[in-house]
């Protein structure tokens, strides 16, 4: 193992200190270790531009913000081919929560998510990526005549 010296601002020492004491680390080094790796991995999905992934797209937004219903509307029906499935949550009187299941190309499925959490009056929003591999198959299922369909197969995690 490598030691390294790196400079960080007193407000990000304070946040990551917080962190490791609700989460139960023993020290820095075991907290800035998994925030590193899960940061190469972000990277790492978002560089797998020809990939296929399945995604949840998870945001709060105002639903009185001016129209924004109709673009989040208008977005995803540009983009039907990556939309699986969506649930709508009424969180209070002002916002609400939506949680969207895509399929698609990583770099296609990260141009959406990303247009969709930049909207204005979109207040939170956060993409999880999960890299897979689509391959059409024909076989049969039961009693079914074989037909051809799609399989996807999450990739191991490296």
């Amino acid at each position: 193992m490598q030691r390294v010296t790196i400079a960080l601002d007193n407000e990000l020492m304070k946040e990551i200190d917080r962190m490791m004491k609700t989460r139960g680390y023993q020290n820095r080094s075991e907290i800035i270790r998994d925030l590193a790796r899960a940061g190469i991995r972000q990277m790492n999905e978002s560089n797998s531009k020809s990939e296929d992934c399945v995604a949840a797209l998870v945001y709060v937004y105002d639903h009185e913000s001016r129209e924004l219903s109709k673009r989040l509307t208008r977005s995803f029906h540009e983009h039907h081919d990556l939309s699986l499935a969506a649930m709508h949550v009424h969180l209070d009187h002002d916002s609400c929560m939506e949680v969207t299941v895509l399929r698609g190309k990583t770099e296609e499925v990260q141009h959406l998510a990303s247009h969709v959490i930049a909207e204005r009056g979109v207040r939170h929003g956060r993409v999880v990526m999960v890299p897979v591999e689509i391959d059409q198959q024909k076989h049969a299922h039961g009693d079914e005549p074989s037909h051809r369909h799609s399989h996807v197969h999450v990739r191991k995690a490296g």
